[in-house]
């Protein structure tokens, strides 16, 4: 039986560009002809192979994924379009061949001909075969990795089981469980809803809409729709508390810039403008942001937000983004981000009446393509605990929260549907003078300020501490031209304020009130008088007319209301850290050799642990973790505003950028692909400490030293117990490895990994290649699961491990990572991936133990891996032999 189904499969008509020819008339269709010249020609050593995946309205809406191979494109149709969840099995059809020619191909087949609809370029870049291709497709399973720009990381074609009497081939589309996988299963058909060079939806292609000229050095293509104009923002109304209940959203209050951002065409050309509350244009001060909204993967929208100094997602150093400012030349700032936390409108549509919570999640979807380096953030929000919110924001020096009703509209106005409760008090005021100083180099003592009250300007107070010798000069420069003779202030008493004070007034010099400050103080005396204020920043974006002193309101009371069409996890309360740090110390420490910029920024909120403190643990362990890292390629997980609840703000980085310090050097490595890239290693503890100062909270190595990369020195499996495992489970597991691999004359040793898991890792000899080292690891694993098929399984199909522990030898291939010893993980309670004994697994209750005060006071103990410099041993062809032959 058998031995019919392969013929009926390898009858079915794949057959170069014959079968594509014969299917299409091409007097009526615009799809090009297949030349088949070009069938069967493999591409040189080295050069890059294309893949594309077609959006296509057919019969029934389906995406084409095609990869080239052999001069022609090898072609699925896939149901359901590909899913970046693992767990998805997406069904994938093969069709006929298409020529290289089709790769470009966007438009509308007519009706009646073969595939008639309409046809959009959904994502295009460049793939790499894991092993070889001719024999994955021959045996029905070809692994691959991915370089688009919409689908990343590695992927799995697996052919299914033919069945009688049907001549298609019927595979399934798996995402691989790495970096780029998530567990939304429609996240990248529903986020990317246009052409990846047109910017055209399936609409605008089946109306023939012209596709605009593209962007000149832009990622994107420009879009078809006009720039939306401005509009007024939505304000907050000041409160005396946090809402409780879960129909609030709970989003950090930054301290920077409004922006409205405008995207859109405006008329030919694709661009993006930048406005403040009131109106004014101010993209050229941000260029760098509106070059990247004018990336995003939409025709048009208008997005709501706030600009801050980079780096700064506390957001709460409003002078940084004033420094960025003034020091910029020609007006443009550098180094800023754009915090993005509402959407107006989406390619045309008006998102206004929508739900809050709606609005934000579409949001989400519209920045998930943004790179890492992007300046573009998306603002995280906590669903419900306001006052457990506003709590832990302000223990952690943030300014406070904005609190926002999950199921209101969004509205150009003041309103209760968003309230800002404040962990200090902090408010603008307009300068109506300012007293004259008597100290030599200090252009004045103090500034009169005071706010509008029905019209009238009334007087708040003195504000005398808060400037720099440098911020003072610019102030006074910009104060001299607006001097007047008499006091703009109301001469009367007024409900909230006394009058000045006839001593001050008396050596006062008069401004026309234009200026808008930002001030910090402790409170207001009976008199309306500030009392304890500080100096914060000059308000650029406000008139002045539009400063009215703000009084809070009531508490709000608890609002339960129904749950938003949106599904939210709700983040328990001890988590409520939304990217917040410490008030970051600007001074800078050095360690080893390495200069510390914010080194009292809190990098893992729940423990307090800072910048300085990691880099004091990896100096204190370097001893212990170099031998076991030096030398070897790495990837890291980032998070430069530290760990939070939310892992957006952290990413993994598998390619050197700039910027790094020395300490952390290059290495080029040649990718499958054939390009070199550059890799980042280390070779002492300032390397370790550079990685810090670089916000690594996660390094994780390659199997091979970079002197013999062809050959691992490390082989790794990983066990990882599903959900409802306890720990017992993976330590069993780890023992029937070990002894497996003694059985087979390996020894091995094992690494809590700070998460769930352990490792068991055995040291070789550099003599085997990755070929064979990957091929022992897959058989080792096989043969454990074939023993115990109710307890391991070794793929990584949620489905199959359901109850089930599983034995990953993923991690031991060319190119693939794993946690490197001595590592912190980017997680709760800054666990360290921990070298440990065989005798001491047995007495641990979990694998996330270890913290780095526990690991540096276990360096006053024997080294628990001393042997593993010595074990001197390799893989042989033998080995695999006998786990082959089932002898093991």
């Amino acid at each position: 039986m058998a031995t019919s189904k392969k013929a009926r499969v390898s009858a079915n008509p794949l057959d170069g560009l014959d079968t594509y020819n014969a299917k299409r008339d091409f007097s009526r269709t615009a799809e090009p002809a297949g030349d088949l010249a070009t069938y069967g020609r493999p591409k040189a050593s080295g050069e890059t192979l294309l893949f594309m995946v077609q959006k296509h309205a057919a019969t029934r809406l389906h995406y084409d994924f095609r990869l080239e191979f052999n001069g022609v494109l090898l072609s699925w149709a896939v149901t359901k379009g590909p899913s970046p969840d693992p767990s998805q099995k997406r069904l994938a059809v093969r069709t006929e061949d298409h020529p290289l020619s089709y790769a470009t191909f966007e438009g509308t087949i007519p009706k009646g001909e073969y595939g008639g609809g309409t046809v959009m370029l959904w994502d295009q870049g460049t793939w790499e075969p894991i092993g070889d291709p001719k024999a994955g497709l021959k045996k029905g399973k070809l692994e691959f990795r991915l370089s688009g720009q919409r689908m990343q990381g590695g992927w799995v074609l697996v052919r299914m089981r033919v069945k009688e009497k049907t001549t298609r081939e019927n595979w399934l589309l798996i995402k691989s469980r790495d970096e780029f996988a998530v567990d939304e299963a429609d996240s990248l058909t529903e986020s990317f809803q246009v052409s990846i060079t047109t910017q055209r939806s399936m609409d605008d292609i089946a109306a023939n809409v012209a596709a605009p000229a593209r962007k000149t050095g832009g990622r994107q293509a420009s879009p078809s729709l006009a720039a939306p104009d401005f509009s007024k923002p939505q304000l907050a109304t000041l409160a005396a508390s946090a809402p409780e209940g879960d129909g609030w959203l709970n989003e950090a209050k930054f301290d920077g810039y409004r922006l409205l951002c405008s995207i859109g065409a405006r008329g030919s050309k694709r661009s993006t403008h930048c406005f403040t509350r009131s109106g004014k244009d101010w993209t050229a001060k941000f260029p760098s942001i509106a070059d990247a909204l004018s990336q995003l993967d939409c025709r048009s929208a208008l997005i709501d937000g706030e600009v801050i100094a980079a780096g700064d997602n506390e957001g709460s150093d409003f002078s940084a983004l004033q420094g960025a400012l003034s020091a910029a030349e020609n007006g443009a700032a550098e180094g800023v981000e754009f915090m993005a936390f509402d959407l107006l409108e989406i390619d045309g549509e008006d998102w206004r009446n929508k739900p809050q919570i709606e609005r934000k999640e579409r949001l989400r979807q519209l920045l998930r393509s943004t790179p890492a380096n992007s300046p573009i953030r998306f603002s995280e929000h906590i669903l419900g605990s306001g006052p457990e919110v506003f709590k832990a924001l302000c223990a952690n020096g943030r300014e406070g929260i904005i609190a926002k009703q999950a199921s209101a509209s969004y509205r150009g106005t003041r309103s209760k549907s968003w309230l800002k409760i404040k962990c200090s008090r902090r408010q603008e005021f307009v300068i109506a003078g300012f007293s004259p100083s008597d100290k030599p180099g200090r252009p004045f003592a103090s500034l009169l300020v005071g706010s509008y009250l029905h019209g009238k300007l009334i007087y708040h107070g003195r504000i005398g501490t808060g400037f720099s010798a440098t911020l003072m000069d610019d102030l006074y420069a910009r104060m001299t031209t607006l001097r007047r003779k008499t006091s703009p202030f109301e001469s009367r008493p007024g409900p909230e304020s006394d009058p000045v004070p006839t001593s001050i007034a008396k050596t006062a010099q008069w401004l026309t009130p234009k200026l808008v400050v930002e001030i910090e103080f402790a409170e207001l005396t009976d008199g309306g008088h500030i009392r304890h204020g500080v100096f914060q920043g000059v308000r650029e974006d406000k008139p002045a007319r539009d400063v009215h002193f703000e009084q809070a309101e009531a508490a709000v009371q608890s609002s339960r209301q129904p749950k938003a069409r949106v599904p939210q996890k709700k983040v328990r309360p001890e988590h409520a850290k939304m990217k917040q740090g410490s008030n970051d110390n600007h001074e800078k420490q050095t360690v080893q050799g390495i200069t510390l910029t914010n080194p009292d920024r809190v990098l893992f909120p729940d423990q307090g642990l800072t910048k300085l403190d990691l880099a004091s643990y990896y100096e204190a362990v370097a001893d212990r973790m170099l031998p076991l890292i030096s030398d070897y390629p790495l990837s890291l997980v980032r998070c430069p505003s530290g760990r939070s609840s939310n892992s957006k703000r952290c990413f993994f980085q598998k390619h050197a950028s700039d910027g790094f310090p020395e300490a952390l050097h290059t290495l080029p490595i040649t990718e499958n692909s054939g390009k070199d890239k550059d890799y980042l290693y280390l070779s002492d503890a300032a390397g370790l400490v550079a990685g810090v100062q670089m916000g690594t909270l996660e390094y994780h190595i390659w199997g091979a030293k970079r002197d013999r990369l062809e050959k691992p020195a490390r082989l790794v499996f990983d066990l990882d117990p599903d959900e409802g495992l306890d720990f017992e489970a993976v330590k069993d597991a780890a023992a029937l490895v070990r002894g497996g691999l003694q059985v087979l004359g390996l020894e091995s040793l094992p690494l809590v990994t700070g998460g769930k898991g352990i490792h068991v890792v055995v040291p070789l000899r550099r003599t085997a290649e990755w070929p064979q080292v990957n091929a022992f690891a897959k058989a080792f694993a096989m043969h454990l699961v074939a023993q115990f098929p109710e307890r391991y399984t070794a793929t990584m199909s949620k489905k199959k491990r359901v109850g089930k522990l599983f034995l990953d030898y993923f991690r031991n291939d060319r190119g693939s990572t794993a946690i490197a010893p001595y590592s912190t993980r980017a997680r709760a309670g800054a666990p360290v991936a921990t070298p440990v004994s065989w005798e001491e697994l047995d007495k641990l209750d979990t694998a996330s133990t270890f913290s780095p005060a526990s690991v540096i006071e276990r360096l006053k103990h024997a080294d628990p891996w001393a042997k593993y410099e010595a074990l001197s041993q390799s893989v042989t062809k033998d080995m695999l032999e006998r786990l082959n032959a089932e002898t093991v």
